[in-house]
């Protein structure tokens, strides 16, 4: 059993993330986290937050009549979420073992492929950062 110190925080950490495949079996790809403390990761959600609302602020319009009307798009919607997610994992991986590297395309490439890596990708960091779980 390792003793707890105190003040030697990790540069980061590695978790292997299992994920479901389409054929019904088990894909992995071993992450390399940014470690963030509780805090930290508390003051990255609120950055994230608040630039989104800076985001939809700006496309705001004074007078509903110069606002544009478009249908609803699930197209635009899913490129829009993909695109959120990547930058999202973007700035809590510092590496994986896949056989490309870590990029926006290449995030995006295995968001688009498998959806749920990046799901569980993402809720594996929040969850070893805020509950400090990092075993399965």
């Amino acid at each position: 059993m390792a003793k707890i110190t105190l003040g030697k925080r990790p540069k980061n950490f590695k978790k292997t993330i299992s994920v479901q495949m389409l054929d019904g079996t088990t894909g992995t790809v071993e992450c390399v986290f940014k470690y963030r403390t509780k805090k930290e990761y508390g003051e990255f959600i609120d950055g994230i937050t608040e630039a989104a609302r800076a985001s939809e602020k700006a496309k705001e319009t004074t007078k509903v009549e110069e606002a544009e009307v478009k249908p609803f798009s699930l197209a635009e919607y899913l490129e829009k979420s993909v695109d959120a997610g990547a930058d999202y994992i973007l700035q809590i991986l510092e590496g994986w073992n896949l056989d490309v590297e870590l990029s926006k395309e290449s995030v995006e490439d295995l968001a688009n492929e498998y959806p749920g890596a990046a799901a569980a990708i993402i809720e594996t960091y929040r969850t070893a950062v805020t509950e400090g779980r990092l075993g399965n």
